[in-house]
């Protein structure tokens, strides 16, 4: 493997503290926020793209700003339907080799090199997390959030499954195989929540959030 210079890491030391403070002055004033993560594959027609406007819609009436990934699918629907709810429409956009172009109905947008620094705003400013069905960096976000909380680096904030099609067999799997093995508890379980009805899940985030109000990465 080839060696960096240290003068290299140097500066990019200073590239990831200036999407730090980026992040950290532009999401301060968020207020009561969600983040909701999902596939960026999902077609506009798509059942769940449907669910996701309505979810997010739900929520921005109830006063809660999203953040999204700023692409387009579920991360558009959120978008879209914070912005049709009168709420404050977020997103953290990443570049990529393959250029993800931000969706149209993000108002705040923030752009990250590092998905480090992306992934600490999400879970910094968020009050609860809302994850649809997506591939493999939805379930990236899904456990990288669900460890943090279990190893009580972030509030216990709920993490809401929507789409029980979907998450069903990946749950019946982390029970027969994770808690049937001892990897995980019981407890651990409960971390994640699984519903098909928006108002539901408005429900499940809002029960929780006055008992860690004011806590914070």
């Amino acid at each position: 493997m080839a060696e960096v210079p240290m003068e290299q890491d140097t500066w990019r030391l200073f590239k990831i503290m200036s999407e730090f403070v980026e992040g950290f002055q532009t999401l301060a004033a968020a207020g009561r926020a969600i983040s909701i993560f999902g596939s960026a594959r999902v077609k506009r027609t798509d059942k769940y793209y449907q669910m996701a406007y309505r979810t997010a819609k739900l929520f921005a009436r109830s006063g809660y700003a999203i953040i999204t990934g700023a692409g387009p699918g579920i991360m558009e629907a959120a978008n879209r339907g914070a912005r049709d709810g009168g709420g404050r429409s977020i997103g953290l956009n990443i570049d990529l080799p393959t250029e993800q172009k931000p969706n149209r109905y993000v108002e705040t947008l923030l752009r990250f090199r590092y998905f480090f620094c992306r992934k600490v705003m999400f879970v910094k400013y968020s009050h609860g997390f809302v994850i649809f069905p997506g591939g493999f960096g939805t379930m990236d976000e899904v456990f990288e959030t669900v460890t943090l909380i279990q190893t009580h680096r972030i509030p216990h904030f709920p993490l809401v499954l929507i789409g029980s099609e979907y998450w069903g067999g990946l749950l019946k799997w982390i029970r027969s195989e994770m808690l049937g093995r001892g990897f995980v508890s019981g407890d651990d379980l409960d971390l994640l929540r699984l519903t098909d009805d928006p108002q539901e899940a408005l429900a499940i985030l809002t029960e929780f959030e006055d008992h860690y109000k004011g806590l914070r990465l």
